[in-house]
C-alpha cells in the first residue's frame, strides 16, 4: 500500500511539473529527474528500484510502437542509409571508444567489463531524445533521423550487451559468430513483427464494427510482439519497431477517422504518463546507487562519468560530421551517378542540422536497466566484479546527458537559427 501510495503522488507530481514545465519552456524530463532525485534524498524516504524486467515488459514496447507507429514512413525509408549507420555502426563505434576509456580510467577494469560498460551506454534514448527536443524548433528531417536512429539502436547495443557479459563469464568472442548472431537477431525480429502486423489486421478487418475491441487489440498487440521474440531469442525492439510501421500504413488505408482520433489519444496518454515516470524514476535511483559505493570514491567516479560523457559526444559527433562529408562526397562521385542512384538534396545534412544530431544523443531508461540487469555472480559463483561501480557510472551519464545535453540544446538550436 506504501508503494501504491508513493506512486499516486509520483504521478500527480508528474502532470503539475509536465504543466510548469509547458509554461516556463524548460524541457519536462529536465525538471522531472530534478524532483526524482529531491524526493530520493528526503530523510525516511521509501527506496523504489527501478526492475529491468517492468522496463523491457512494460515501458519498452508501447513507447517503441507509438515512435514507431507515428514516425513518417516515407521520410524513415529515405533517410534510412543515415538512420542505419547511426543506429549500428555508430553504436558498436562507441562502445569501443567508451571501452577503451573505462579501461584506461577505472581502477581493476578488465577489458570484458570495459566492454559492458561501453555497451550499456552505446545507444541513444528515443524517449529522452523526443521528450527534450519536443518544443524544439527543430527541422523535420533531423526529428527523424533522431527517432528513427534511437527506435534502431537499442538492438545493437543490447547484442554488444549480452556478448560482452558472456566475455565476462568466460565466454570467447568470436566475431563471425556474433555477427551472425546480431544478423538473426534482427531478421528474426523483423520477421515476427511483420507476421504479427498481418495477425493483427487480419484481426481488426473482423472486428472493425467494434471500437473498443479494435482499440483493445492495438493496446495488447506490441507486448505481445516483444514477449514473442523474445521467447525465440530475437529482437523484441526490432518486433516492436517493424509492428508499429506496418500497423501505420494499414492503419491510413482502413481506419475510420474515428478509430484514427481515439488511437492516437490513448497513445499520446499512455506516452505521457509512461514517459514523465521514466524521468522521476531515473531521479529516484540516484540516491539508492550512490549508497552502494564507497564514499571515498564518488568523486573519482564522477570524474570518470563526466569523462565518458564527453568521450560518447565527441565520438558522435566527429561521426556524424564525417557522415555529412561522405554524403557531399557521394552526391558529387560520378560512381553512383552511373548507377542511377540518387543521392537528392534532401538526403545532405547541413552543418547545423549535424550540430543538433550531434549533440541530441542523450542516454536514457534502457540504459540504466540493462545495468541493473548486470547479474550479481558469474557462472562459477564469484560475484559480477564491479557491478555497483558501472551501475553507478551509468546513471551519473544519463544524468549528465540529458541535464547537461538537455539544458544547452535549445541554445544551440537557437543559434543556429541566427
Amino acid at each position: 500500500m506504501e508503494h501504491y501510495t508513493t506512486i499516486l503522488a509520483i504521478l500527480g507530481a508528474m502532470i503539475i511539473l509536465s504543466a510548469l514545465a509547458e509554461q516556463i519552456r524548460v524541457a519536462s524530463p529536465i525538471l522531472l529527474i530534478v524532483m526524482g532525485i529531491a524526493i530520493g534524498f528526503i530523510p525516511g524516504m521509501n527506496k523504489i528500484e527501478i526492475e529491468p524486467e517492468i522496463i523491457f515488459l512494460l515501458f519498452l514496447p508501447p513507447l517503441l510502437y507509438e515512435a514507431a507507429f507515428n514516425i513518417p514512413i516515407r521520410d524513415f525509408k529515405e533517410h534510412f542509409r543515415t538512420i542505419s549507420s547511426m543506429a549500428f555502426g555508430l553504436v558498436f563505434l562507441t562502445t569501443g571508444c567508451i571501452a577503451v576509456v573505462s579501461y584506461y580510467l577505472i581502477p581493476g577494469m578488465t577489458w570484458p567489463l570495459a566492454f559492458v560498460l561501453g555497451a550499456i551506454l552505446a545507444a541513444t534514448d528515443a524517449v529522452a531524445a523526443m521528450s527534450i527536443t519536443k518544443n524544439l524548433d527543430l527541422p523535420h528531417k533531423t526529428r527523424v533521423i533522431l527517432e528513427g536512429e534511437s527506435l534502431l539502436n537499442d538492438a545493437s547495443a543490447l547484442v554488444a550487451y549480452r556478448f560482452a557479459v558472456g566475455a565476462v563469464a568466460g565466454t570467447a568472442f568470436i566475431f563471425w559468430k556474433a555477427t551472425l548472431t546480431f544478423l538473426v537477431l534482427l531478421a528474426g525480429g523483423a520477421v515476427v513483427g511483420f507476421v504479427m502486423g498481418f495477425l493483427v489486421s487480419r484481426v481488426l478487418r473482423l472486428v472493425k464494427n467494434n471500437s473498443l475491441a479494435i482499440l483493445s487489440v492495438l493496446l495488447l498487440s506490441p507486448f505481445i510482439a516483444y514477449i514473442v521474440a523474445e521467447e525465440f531469442e530475437f529482437s523484441g525492439v526490432i518486433a516492436v519497431v517493424v509492428l508499429g510501421l506496418v500497423m501505420s500504413l494499414f492503419s491510413r488505408k482502413n481506419f475510420p477517422e474515428l478509430i484514427k482520433n481515439e488511437s492516437e489519444t490513448i497513445w499520446q496518454l499512455i506516452a505521457f504518463l509512461l514517459n514523465g515516470f521514466i524521468f522521476i524514476m531515473l531521479g529516484l535511483e540516484v540516491p539508492v546507487v550512490v549508497n552502494a559505493i564507497e564514499s571515498s570514491m564518488i568523486w573519482q567516479y564522477t570524474g570518470v562519468a563526466l569523462l565518458l560523457t564527453i568521450t560518447a559526444l565527441v565520438v558522435r559527433t566527429v561521426r556524424v560530421f564525417q557522415m555529412r562529408k561522405s554524403l557531399q562526397l557521394a552526391q558529387q562521385h560520378p560512381k553512383f551517378k552511373n548507377r542511377g542512384i540518387d543521392f537528392s538534396e534532401t538526403l545532405m545534412l547541413s552543418a547545423r542540422e549535424s550540430l543538433i544530431i550531434s549533440w541530441s544523443g542523450m542516454r536514457g531508461i534502457v540504459s540504466l536497466a540493462i545495468a541493473i540487469a548486470l547479474p550479481k555472480t558469474l557462472p562459477n559463483g564469484e560475484v559480477f566484479p564491479l557491478r555497483s561501480e558501472i551501475i553507478f557510472i551509468t546513471t551519473l551519464v544519463i544524468l549528465f546527458t540529458i541535464l547537461g545535453q538537455g539544458v544547452v540544446l535549445p541554445f544551440i538550436v537557437k543559434k543556429s537559427q541566427d
